[in-house]
C-alpha cells in the first residue's frame, strides 16, 4: 500500500479529518495530480472554519502551473481568512508570497 492509499484508508474511517484531507492534497500534488490536489484544497477552504494553510498551498501550486492571477486572488482571500482567525503568521507568509508575485505581473 502506497502513502496515498494509506491516507485514503484512514480517511475512509474519518472523512472529516482536516489533517488527513490536507495530507491527501499534498500527496496528490507530489504525484502530479494537480487537478485533484486543488480540488481537495478547495474543499478545505470551504470548510467552516476554512483551513488557512490550504489557501497558501493552493496558491503555490497555481503559481507552479503558471496561473499566477488565480494565485493572487486566492492569497488575498487567504490573508483575509487568516486575519479573521487571528493567524498573523499565516497572514504574513501569504502577504510575503503575494509580494513576490509582483514580479510576475500586476498585483
Amino acid at each position: 500500500m502506497n502513502r496515498r492509499q494509506k491516507i485514503e484508508a484512514m480517511l475512509s474511517e474519518d472523512p472529516g479529518d482536516t489533517f488527513l484531507r490536507y495530507s491527501l492534497a499534498m500527496e496528490l500534488r507530489s504525484e502530479g495530480d494537480h487537478a485533484s490536489s486543488l480540488q481537495q484544497l478547495d474543499q478545505l477552504m470551504r470548510d467552516e472554519p476554512p483551513c488557512v494553510p490550504a489557501f497558501f498551498m493552493a496558491a503555490q501550486q497555481l503559481v507552479d502551473l503558471d496561473r499566477s492571477d488565480e494565485a493572487r486572488d486566492l492569497l488575498r482571500e487567504g490573508i483575509d481568512e487568516a486575519r479573521r482567525q487571528d493567524d498573523s503568521h499565516a497572514a504574513a507568509e501569504m502577504s510575503e508570497f503575494l509580494m513576490t508575485l509582483g514580479d510576475l505581473g500586476e498585483l
